[in-house]
């Protein structure tokens, strides 16, 4: 987009298409010529060749049939020639149209050139007052600023394009973390709980532990007052 506004590149290019069209354009015409002249050679030709041969006719003193054979082959002679000539003239039709189309082209080249060559002189300063040997020259540098500006765009483009890619890729990373901390939150949560009930079911296992040795005491001595009581009766 840059190139089809800088005036220089544009002055440059219109220069170059210019000369270009004025070749084509003088091809064409030189190409023309040479067909219209090759076809005005074989009209000649052919009308020469008729008149020839109708003074072979004339001159033969022949017979009507021998005449007749003589006047079907010219007249079948002179329709292929006349396709062949309607033919060429179609070719020569469609190269002068070819001929004021690249004419019309060259006049708005022309002027769009003269649109441009306000910049001319402008540009033939700028050489005389730098190192740059022509316009061309100052031109070609002109393009490779372009393109260097292109590249250093389009190289920050991909500088942010993996700034977002690594954006992207922190906050997945992050947000993987996020869900592996709060999973591993709910794990300890849960042996925490699970720590807690084994704590109070070993104290009440102790307790019960307790009071059953207690009882277990209380029965033994029960049993060893019995025993005593017992033995107090038979003495």
């Amino acid at each position: 987009e840059e190139d089809s506004t800088n005036p220089f590149v544009c002055l440059l290019k219109k220069m170059k298409e210019m000369r270009l069209m004025e070749d084509v354009v003088g091809e064409t015409e030189e190409a023309l010529t040479e067909r219209m002249e090759a076809l005005a050679e074989q009209w000649r030709d052919l009308h020469a060749r008729r008149a020839q041969l109708r003074a072979r006719v004339v001159a033969s003193g022949t017979t009507v049939k021998e005449n007749e054979r003589l006047r079907t082959q010219a007249l079948k002679k002179a329709e292929e020639e006349k396709e062949e000539n309607s033919k060429k003239e179609s070719d020569l039709l469609r190269a002068r149209r070819e001929l004021e189309s690249l004419r019309k082209r060259h006049q708005k080249l022309s002027k769009n050139l003269l649109k441009y060559s306000l910049f001319k002189r402008y540009l033939e300063e700028v050489v005389e007052n730098s190192q740059f040997r022509d316009i061309e020259d100052l031109i070609a540098y002109s393009e490779a600023l372009l393109r260097s500006r292109r590249d250093l765009l389009q190289s920050q483009w991909w500088h942010r394009q993996l700034v977002e890619q690594g954006k992207v890729l922190q906050q997945q990373i992050r947000a993987e973390k996020e869900a592996e901390m709060l999973q591993c939150k709910k794990e300890l949560q849960q042996l925490r709980e699970s720590l807690d009930q084994a704590q109070r079911d070993t104290r009440q296992w102790e307790d019960g532990w307790a009071e059953a040795q207690d009882r277990a005491a209380g029965k033994a001595t029960e049993l060893k007052s019995l025993s005593m009581a017992i033995q107090s009766l038979f003495q």
